[in-house]
């Protein structure tokens, strides 16, 4: 990924979103652009139109934190948009996010004996850990009965994304399908400007690209976000519909993977369908055991 493009497109899709009435300036006719133009942008930064021009090119290295706060207070963005602002700021400057060469993530991290441990002991609820390019590493019993639509046969959970946005049975497991779209590539959008020289998140992003038109225009809108913490719904073919609450949890042994917990609100009806699907799941002999990764996990560099 071109980071000299990626700040382009970024700063120039954020722009776009910014009304001239949002920030108090009047719309005016003949305006050629959707949002705000370049000058009107650099005048509520504080900077030189000519600078903000540079900055816009994607020439953003060496740019003052103060430039940025001021550029993403001009642009009006989010918190997640500002930390991926700061963050394509320090690719360009050559520094890794945490002011230190990143290690590697290993390819066996998630299949640490005690890791797997804690992922059993949670027994009301589905737990899986991913890492940044959506694959999903390992999970406890009650998340391969939960994901066994997206295991299939073969006892592998293919990368989220590409179930997601190549298998036709995710618009069935994922009522709100495009809520989901939205939200997985904004995320992978967001976890790639924290690490852009990640080789694995290169080759999904490509492959799904030249796959999916769906995913290559959600990608080229540049929407960033974190997955947090909310509500998602599900329909499982076992048990049915599932709202269900769901945290992220940061494995910080292991930086860029990260543990989902699912639960349901108490004495709902999907909590008696996740005990329902529990129930399945041992039936089922469905073992908790960490899953193959696939060939394109791992935290690979060229």
């Amino acid at each position: 990924m071109d980071n000299h493009t990626e700040v382009r497109e970024f700063l120039m899709s954020r722009r776009a979103k910014v009304t001239p009435e949002m920030v108090g300036l009047p719309a005016g006719d003949n305006r050629r652009v959707p949002g705000l133009r370049r000058s009107e942008a650099a005048t509520l930064a504080g900077v030189s139109v000519e600078y903000y021009a540079k900055l816009e090119r994607g020439s953003i290295a060496g740019a003052s934190s103060s430039v940025l706060d001021a550029i993403a207070r001009a642009l009006q963005l989010d918190d997640t948009e500002r930390s991926h602002l700061f963050d394509l700021a320090r690719a360009a400057d050559g520094v890794p996010l945490s002011g230190r060469p990143r290690r590697r993530t290993s390819k066996t991290a998630a299949h640490r004996p005690s890791l797997q441990w804690m992922l059993s002991t949670i027994t009301g609820g589905i737990a899986v850990v991913c890492n940044q390019h959506q694959d999903v590493l390992a999970t406890n019993e009650l998340g391969r009965a939960f994901y066994a639509p997206v295991i299939g046969d073969g006892g592998r959970i293919p990368n989220l994304a590409r179930f997601q946005f190549l298998d036709p049975a995710s618009r069935d497991f994922y009522p709100d399908w495009d809520v989901f779209a939205e939200m997985c590539v904004a995320i992978m959008r967001a976890r790639a400007g924290r690490d852009p020289g990640n080789k694995a998140m290169h080759d999904i992003v490509g492959e799904l690209s030249t796959r999916s038109d769906i995913f290559r225009t959600l990608w080229g809108a540049h929407d960033v976000r974190t997955h947090g913490t909310g509500t998602k719904r599900f329909n499982h073919p076992v048990v049915g519909e599932l709202i269900l609450a769901y945290e992220e949890l940061a494995i910080t042994a292991d930086p860029g993977l990260v543990m989902m917990v699912y639960t349901a609100e108490p004495g709902s009806i999907s909590a008696d369908r996740l005990k329902l699907l529990a129930s399945w799941g041992a039936d089922s002999q469905i073992a908790p055991a960490p899953i193959e990764l696939l060939s394109t996990s791992g935290d690979e560099r060229d």
